[in-house]
């Protein structure tokens, strides 16, 4: 479980846990990592997930791998003129080099029925201006999972990209504007509910929003910037 330390990677890593998973949470920092883990009764190990020889310390802490729950991303970048290759570099290795990390490190120890569960953004098909990095790092997740998919298919493996909507993290501080945002919780509903498919079952993409409009449309999130 990557972007273990909080947000949606710890709630998910405690649903599954419920589900009777031995869950490993993983995140850069390790005293908010250990902290988290205690506070689910969790396994945790220290990881960049965009660098290989730091990530294959999580790799090694397992024998084998059922379920990987990809949840680590930043939401950053700004608009083209004003973006650097540093920062535009940056986005990237945390949001889609990170993809290919995680996967390449995990796929030698799943086997048949094993899972992979990638969270995307709806900036990946809408893509946001003023976060052209972000679209791009997110786009190209998706076509990673799309393309992995056909790749492990043979081996019994199912690949799933979640595509969110803004959900109401800390990462929403970063936002300039209102809006309407899911719970975290809807996430760990949606990812339960994929881990409940038969493996035979192939469903490659879920997007999941927040109503707009009517009685089912939650209060409009204002970020403190705005």
């Amino acid at each position: 479980m990557t972007g273990g330390s909080g947000g949606i990677g710890l709630a998910c890593g405690e649903a599954l846990l419920a589900r009777g998973y031995e869950v490993v949470l993983t995140s850069r920092r390790p005293e908010p990592l250990e902290a988290a883990a205690a506070s689910i009764g969790a396994r945790w190990v220290a990881a960049d997930a965009a660098d290989e020889t730091s990530f294959a310390a999580v790799v090694d802490a397992v024998d084998r791998i059922d379920l990987v729950v990809h949840a680590a991303g930043v939401l950053g970048g700004t608009f083209a003129r004003k973006e650097t290759p540093e920062s535009f570099d940056e986005v990237i290795r945390a949001n889609l080099r990170s993809t290919y990390v995680v996967t390449h490190a995990a796929l030698p120890k799943m086997g048949v029925g094993g899972r992979i569960i990638f969270t995307s953004s709806s900036s990946s098909v809408q893509p946001q201006r003023g976060r052209t990095a972000y679209s791009a790092s997110k786009a190209g997740m998706n076509a990673y999972a799309a393309a992995l998919a056909g790749e492990v298919e043979r081996d019994g493996i199912n690949v799933h990209v979640v595509i969110l909507a803004p959900v109401e993290t800390a990462m929403l501080e970063d936002v300039t504007f209102p809006m309407h945002a899911l719970q975290v919780q809807d996430v760990v509903d949606t990812v339960v509910f994929l881990d409940s498919l038969s493996p035979r079952v192939v469903l490659p993409e879920v997007f999941i929003r927040a109503h707009t409009d009517g009685p089912l449309a939650p209060a409009p999130t204002v970020p403190k910037s705005s």
